[in-house]
């Protein structure tokens, strides 16, 4: 498998890909709420594509920025990369590329990010918290649960 990772700007054609990726992720319904993305969800974002034989194979995207109060788990100031998406097509799950292409945004935003951050809403717990725990290399510093209530 030879993997070619790049960091993009925003063209008509990235958009279109990754809005198709993100409609069919929504169709998995493998996340709780996740909805596919529109235009405005990705611009303004850095973009993170691996390709195998030039054809897209993973996207991920997220935002650069500094957190502006104090918290648990950061201090007011620190320089934040937060992850907000990471999708790999079905038929290359499972070989490594999302390891890959995690390891790829890793070093690109080491430089300017103290903190590289992410938040889920995957329906298989287990399996994500393995993937960013045990492949990649990430700590488990906080949580956000839910129980929906019925009335």
């Amino acid at each position: 498998m030879s993997l070619c990772f790049e960091e993009v700007s925003l063209t008509p054609d990235i958009l279109n890909t990754l809005i198709r990726f993100s409609a069919d992720w929504e169709a998995e319904n493998s996340c709780h709420g996740y909805r596919g993305n529109a235009r405005e969800d990705i611009e303004g974002r850095r973009i993170f594509l691996a390709r195998q034989e030039g054809e897209i194979v993973a996207y991920g995207f997220g935002l650069l920025e500094e957190a502006e109060r104090d918290n648990s788990i950061y201090p007011k100031g620190t320089k934040l990369f937060e992850l907000e998406e990471l999708y790999v097509i079905p038929a290359m799950r499972k070989q490594g590329v999302g390891k890959a292409l995690f390891s790829f945004i890793e070093e690109k935003v080491s430089d300017q990010a103290e903190m590289l951050m992410v938040s889920t809403a995957t329906k298989n717990h287990k399996a994500i918290l393995h993937f960013y725990l045990e492949e990649v290399g990430m700590e488990f510093w906080s949580a956000r649960l839910y129980k929906p209530l019925k009335k």
